[in-house]
């Protein structure tokens, strides 16, 4: 590998977070690693010797966007790669979603995203160069039933996406999406628990049913979506993109 690049992933500490940090390690990239628990962080670390910074933050919180980018360039003078993995699904019915269900959906999928792109966006223009990389959903290019606020979430994160390509490009910085199908994660766990107290069925039973009606006939496993996702950086050719992962594909 060439230079190690600045890398700050945010929602790192398990599931497909947790396979990108360490396929970038493995890399010899430099990583700072954000999600709310450290201990999940300082596990992902533990016997390795990558320049890294720990930043333990609840990414919905107001200015918490800010304060991670500063320590980021206050430790380190710049970020080169930005990559956005923080998130999570609830299920519910439209007519039993919540506003608190809505709010935090959105919050959480959408809104911390956005701040994170509006935070880092000064230092990659200075340094006339950048790559910012969102972790995003199929459910941000189609409809899927019962998850009506992290599909709206979903959705406007991919223009987002697409806005800010439009936008960046003459800068230097490119913007990119990888939307995934069902990954083996415990996020899914947690789906399939809910669908399986709605419909009375077993998690086997349930996981059984999805997976017949994906198109590869299997969840994705959170490698997979990492080595996507990472395929992107160092390629400036490449703007816009809001790549769908199926598994099987």
């Amino acid at each position: 590998m060439a230079i190690p690049l600045r890398v700050l992933v945010v929602g790192a500490g398990r599931g497909i977070g947790r396979s990108i940090s360490i396929q970038l390690m493995d890399l010899g990239h430099s990583l700072a690693l954000c999600s709310r628990t450290q201990a999940d962080l300082e596990l992902l670390i533990d016997g390795r010797n990558n320049k890294t910074l720990i930043i333990p933050t609840d990414v919905t919180l107001a200015n918490s966007a800010e304060s991670v980018i500063e320590k980021v360039i206050s430790a380190w003078g710049g970020i080169d790669v930005l990559i956005l993995n923080a998130g999570d699904g609830v299920s519910a019915p439209l007519e039993k979603t919540t506003d608190e269900i809505w709010d935090r959906m959105l919050n959480l999928n959408l809104t911390a995203p956005f701040k994170f792109m509006r935070a880092v966006l000064p230092h990659m223009k200075l340094n006339k160069n950048g790559q910012i990389i969102v972790i995003a959903s199929k459910a941000g290019l189609v409809g899927e039933a019962n998850v009506a606020a992290y599909t709206a979430a979903k959705h406007g994160v991919v223009g987002l996406v697409r806005a800010a390509a439009s936008e960046l490009y003459r800068y230097g910085i490119t913007v990119n999406a990888i939307c995934p199908d069902f990954v083996d994660t415990p996020m899914t766990e947690r789906t399939l628990q809910a669908a399986a107290m709605r419909t009375g069925k077993n998690i086997k039973e349930v996981k059984m049913a999805l997976e017949s009606k994906l198109s590869g006939g299997r969840f994705l496993t959170a490698d997979e979506v990492a080595e996507a996702a990472i395929s992107f950086i160092g390629d400036e050719s490449k703007t816009g993109i809001t790549q769908l992962l199926e598994g099987g594909r």
